[in-house]
């Protein structure tokens, strides 16, 4: 049976988002696709050949034809003969093997244990996803962070905590925290991708058939892996180190929850009673089957979401550190679905640049939110600056004077000039102090100045981790 389209796949994923967006699937399929688990592994066992000439096992025109039937093997003529071996790998080295002449068949996968292709292989095409569409998607949703930080890094806002409005900042430093996080993500997921180890080490790690073909197994080995790009460890059994396959998924997942949290963010900021961005909507796209007047944050919603169905994944990825001994099979399926999380990392990201490249910021509404509770924020300046000139109480003081604003009605400031011990200390404040108590919305500390630096530190650290 085979699918006649995406609508007959089980996965959302597949069906809905990498499968419904064409501009993903695109970039997406060359590494995460069935198809491309074959080309991948067909084009590990071409190095094997290569790297089995150099050590003089075979001749290079040997080497040439596995390499070269290994660049023709289809996704269906293995799952063809995969369904006579039931082994998906004896499958694909069957498949070489119809395709080259009869003297280098018995060099096709030689020495090897599956693992040997299969690990490989899996590091080589979630390196090259990883820095070849899962980075550049995640600087793009950076980059669009970056813009907004220096476009608003002046603009007021009061910030939040606990759900409460409590000092006030600039939107673009708000920005600037994720422009910050989000870049950091970047680095983890090039390093931990980078560390993806290879092995051509046999059945149970110890070069047992290897050591039968050549005087030094480990240099063959180093060869192999040299000509794909890949690291070896000092040892592996069957299977690689497992401790790479979960970094790289800790790493996804983390800036999975960088992005989700930034989404809520954003969608939490487009309440009715906030409403101080707001996402693009398109002329004709409809927020609710029977509201005709919702604009909904889908945009946002879904990046959380997807962050939600991906994270607990980990998990998995956890669990398959172990295998007993040398190795057993309860990773052979689990593992298989590590490509499905680099694959919705990539995908949240792109979803998240473009919800940040239509936003429209309402600076009217940011200040008018800011200038609601202009009375309160007063109180932690006035405390600080209180304690800087020689008051022994100035937080519970200052408690109590925030108690009676509430109560009365009257703002802060109004309380506090005429509390006779308060206002002895009022008059040993600057005058840029004062303006502070008078205009607590500029009370913003180095917000906007830390704004710019960071969009400038990560502009040019982009530079340098995607050069053009």
């Amino acid at each position: 049976m085979t699918f006649g389209s995406r609508f007959d796949a089980v996965s959302p994923l597949d069906y809905r988002f990498y499968g419904g967006d064409e501009a993903l699937f695109k970039v997406l399929r060359p590494y995460v696709s069935a198809a491309a688990v074959i080309e991948y592994q067909a084009r590990v066992e071409g190095a094997l050949a290569e790297a089995m000439a150099e050590e003089g096992i075979c001749d290079r025109a040997v080497a040439a034809a596995i390499s070269g039937a290994a660049q023709r093997v289809t996704a269906e003529e293995v799952a063809q003969e995969e369904a006579k071996t039931r082994h998906d790998v004896r499958a694909l080295v069957n498949v070489i093997r119809s395709k080259v002449p009869q003297e280098a068949r018995r060099f096709v996968h030689l020495g090897a244990t599956s693992y040997d292709i299969v690990d490989t292989a899996n590091a080589l095409r979630y390196r090259e996803c990883v820095e070849r569409v899962v980075i550049p998607a995640v600087a793009t949703a950076v980059a669009r962070c970056i813009a907004i930080a220096e476009a608003e890094a002046e603009t007021p806002q009061i910030g939040r905590t606990h759900g409460r409005h409590a000092e006030p900042v600039t939107f673009g430093f708000a920005m600037a925290s994720y422009v910050s996080r989000l870049g950091d993500r970047i680095g983890r997921l090039q390093y931990f991708s980078r560390r993806l180890p290879g092995k051509l080490s046999g059945a149970v790690g110890a070069y047992n058939a290897m050591g039968l073909l050549v005087a030094d197994p480990r240099a063959l080995e180093a060869r192999f892996l040299g000509s794909l790009g890949l690291e070896r460890r000092s040892t592996s059994s069957q299977i690689v180190e497992a401790e790479g396959w979960a970094d790289l998924a800790h790493a996804c997942v983390t800036t999975l929850g960088v992005l989700a949290n930034l989404a809520d963010d954003m969608r939490q900021l487009q309440r009715t009673e906030i409403g101080e961005i707001a996402e693009a909507f398109a002329a004709e796209q409809v927020g609710s089957s029977t509201m005709p007047h919702k604009r909904n944050p889908v945009s946002f919603e879904n990046v959380k979401s997807i962050w939600k169905a991906m994270a607990p994944r980990v998990l998995t990825t956890y669990m398959d550190q172990i295998s007993e001994h040398q190795r057993d099979l309860t990773n052979s399926a689990s593992q298989r679905f590590l490509g499905e999380i680099v694959a919705a990392t990539a995908y949240a990201a792109r979803r998240m640049a473009g919800s940040l490249e239509g936003i429209r910021v309402d600076r009217e509404r940011l200040r008018a939110n800011l200038a609601m509770t202009r009375g309160a924020i007063v109180a932690e300046p006035l405390y600080v600056l209180l304690s800087k000139y020689g008051h022994q109480d100035a937080h519970e003081t200052v408690r109590r004077l925030t108690l009676e604003a509430e109560r009365s009605g009257r703002t802060v400031m109004q309380v506090a000039q005429v509390d006779a011990e308060v206002r002895q200390h009022l008059r040993r404040f600057t005058e840029d102090e004062r303006r502070i108590l008078e205009r607590p919305e500029e009370y913003r500390g180095l917000a906007a100045q830390v704004a710019r630096d960071v969009a400038a530190e990560w502009r040019a650290k982009l530079a340098e981790l995607l050069p053009e």
